[in-house]
Order: structure tokens, then sequence, then C-alpha cells
């Protein structure tokens, strides 16, 4: 037996609930391999899936945790062998399969990935999906021809996960990075992940008529989406690329063509989830070299299994800072 959040839903009212019970290994899907679950972290669907569910998930009882990171206890896949230090992010595990707000998690082999000599398990989720879907953003406004400038790269919803994590690995790689918030007690914190800029989000949030505007930013890492999206990409330089990760401010782009037409801007979509397995692996290495560990510290909340319920209704009130760190076995 061991320790799980997990979710019920009630038959009649629909309503959902969320706590901590010992389940047994025989209870846990099938898969190819059973892991020593260690670490896992709290996102944005996590929040969903302890919470109202969001579409999210279809059977019910339920463990979430889309993210995971422990050692390899069985294995019947001959990519891994008991010991093995592995990391699990999207694949729709803690969505349709049960996840890693549990001691032990029993999942397919395909959707894992080795452990980058270097990074412990406890930093592998300080970074979770947030940190990866950052560092697949960065490499796709990299592949898209973006080097350091003398102008910055915009970063919006800069002190949610993404955003902390793009702000530290762009910051560490040279660029000047301008951090857009909506909580000005947040200044200091981007400041020290390495921001050189704060941008008010009300400064960028205003609609306007005009399809262009002066150019400023050499690239965007966007987490917000809606009338943000709409209005930044008439701001970007020409030639430059934005990163759409997030839709926090709705997922309706009320745009023009004209920025792609007159400034060859591109708008690059960034999905974690079904990133093949090559991708994921040199994203993760690339986040074990470029990722400032001492940054990465400074972003991690700590948490237990028992938290996650307040966490939940916490991060889809965006009231989450930086990166949670849930020990699941404490």
């Amino acid at each position: 037996m061991f320790n799980a959040l997990v979710v019920n839903k009630d038959a009649e009212s629909g309503k959902t609930s969320a706590a901590v019970q010992q389940i047994d290994v025989a209870d846990l899907p099938e898969g190819d391999v059973l892991i020593d679950v260690e670490f896992s972290t709290v996102n944005y669907k996590d929040g969903l899936c302890i919470g109202p569910g969001g579409g999210l998930v279809r059977n019910y009882p339920h463990v979430p945790g889309i993210d995971f990171a422990g050692t390899v206890a069985e294995s019947q896949d001959d990519r891994y062998k008991p010991g093995d230090r592995v990391v699990l992010t999207g694949w729709r595990v803690g969505e349709v399969h049960w996840g890693g707000y549990a001691q032990k998690a029993r999942v397919k082999a395909d959707w894992l990935v080795p452990l980058p000599e270097g990074l412990s398990s406890r930093q592998a989720m300080a970074v979770g999906t947030a940190g990866f879907t950052a560092m697949l953003a960065v490499m796709a406004l990299e592949k898209h021809g973006m080097t350091p400038g003398e102008k910055p790269v915009l970063v919006t919803g800069a002190a949610g996960g993404v955003g902390s994590v793009a702000t530290a690995i762009l910051g560490n790689l040279g660029y000047k990075v301008a951090a857009v918030t909506g909580r000005p007690e947040t200044a200091d914190y981007l400041t020290s992940l390495g921001a050189t800029q704060i941008v008010p989000r009300d400064e960028i949030n205003e609609t306007t008529k005009r399809p262009l505007e002066a150019e400023q930013w050499i690239g965007c890492v966007d987490a917000v989406g809606g009338d943000m999206l709409a209005r930044l990409l008439g701001q970007m330089c020409y030639g430059a690329s934005v990163s759409a990760v997030g839709l926090a401010g709705g997922a309706a782009l009320p745009a023009t063509v004209i920025p792609f037409l007159l400034r060859g801007v591109n708008l690059l979509g960034i999905d974690s989830v079904m990133q093949p397995f090559e991708n994921r692996v040199e994203a993760w290495k690339r986040i074990a070299s470029d990722l400032p560990m001492d940054k990465l510290e400074a972003m991690i909340k700590p948490a237990v299994l028992s938290d996650l319920p307040g966490l939940g209704k916490d991060i889809l009130k965006g009231q989450v800072q930086g990166r949670v760190v849930v020990d699941v076995n404490a």
C-alpha cells in the first residue's frame, strides 16, 4: 500500500473532491514500467484535474499529476532497468492515465525519458512541464534565427511557471529579457531570474487599431494569448518569431495578418504533450546545461501531497509564483 492523491466525483452532484488515500500497486493502470516516484509538481492542467476536471479527466476515481520524476522499480522493457532515473511529462498522463501524485506510478516505457546527468529528480520537477515547454519555446525561437541583440526578448506571464524558466534560460544565454507581469510585487523576483526590463501587463494588454507599431522585440515567449498576443505581434522586429505556449488571456486571437505579411513575423505553436522522444532528450539536455540551477532553486515552493487540493485552486486563480515541487514521500 502507498499514498496517493485520489480525486472522486459524486455521481449525483457532479462535484469532485480530492484527498490523500492509500492504494495498492494492483490498483495502478497497465504499463511496462513501475516507478518509485520521488517528486512531482503543479501545472495549470493539474489544477483542473484536481478540481473540476476541465474535460481532461474521463474516469473516476483518478490520480492526477502530469509530471513526475523518480527511479525505476520494475521494467518489462529492455530500455529501462531497476535503478534507472527517469522523468515523465505529457502523454496525457495525469489526465487520461493515472499520474504522479502518488508514491508509485505505472506507465508505458515510450513515455519516459532518462534523467540527464547532473539533474536531480527534485530539480527535474522544479522544471516540469512548464520548464520543459519554456525550453522548447526557446529552441524554436533559436531555430528561426533568434540570437542575442540590442533589443530584448519579450516573455509574457513571466512570473508563472513557463515564464519564470524562460526568463532564467534566456538571461543565462545572454539575451536582454523584457518580462511582462500584472503583479508589481514580482518585479524583484523577475529581475533576480535575469529580466532586464519589467513591462506592466496593462501597457501591452490594451487593444489597438494599429496593425503595426514600433519594432521592439527580437522574439517572444507568450503564455497569455488573446488580446496581448494580438497586440505584441504588431510590435515584433522584422522576421522575428513568437512561441505561443499558453492561453491564460483567452483562446481567441483578434489580430490581422499584417505583421505576417509586412514584417515576416512567425507565430510558432509549442506543444509539449506529444513531443517525439528525440526532441524531449534534446530539450532536457539543454535544460541541464542552459538553466542556472541557482535561479531554478529560487523559483521553488516546496509542497506535499496534502497541500495539493489547495494548490490546485490557487494555480487556477493565477496565485502561484514560480515552481511548486511536491515531495510525494513526505
